[in-house]
Order: structure tokens, then sequence, then C-alpha cells
């Protein structure tokens, strides 16, 4: 009994390490994602012919309408 709960308590701590590698990767992706999104938000307003004032009042309405 005692070595097949050793051998759970090990299985739960590579699980867990295997876990944690998977969710920090996931992460690095997310960031990449939000970063390239943001780039092509920047690269829309700026060849938009949009004044910024229209810009602001465009983004801010959708924010109220969700």
């Amino acid at each position: 009994m005692k070595q097949k709960i050793e051998k759970a308590q090990e299985r739960v701590v590579r699980t867990k390490a295997a876990y944690d590698e998977a969710v920090n990767d996931l992460q690095k992706l997310l960031d990449k994602k939000t970063a390239l999104e943001e780039q092509e938000i920047i690269k829309a307003v700026t060849n938009s012919k949009k004044t910024y004032a229209e810009i602001i009042r465009f983004l801010t309405e959708a924010e109220t309408e969700v």
C-alpha cells in the first residue's frame, strides 16, 4: 500500500509539472496573440482616413452597445 501511495504521489507531481508547463506555454501564446492584435489595431488606425475623434467616438459607442 505504501508503494502505491508513493507512486501516486510521484504521478501527481509529474502531472502538475506538465500542467504548469502547458499553462505557461498557453499564456505565452495568448500574450503573442494579444501583441499581434494590438499591432494590427495600431496599423489600421494609422492607415485610416478617420480623425482621432471619429475613431474614439466609434470605439466608445461600440463599448456602450455591448
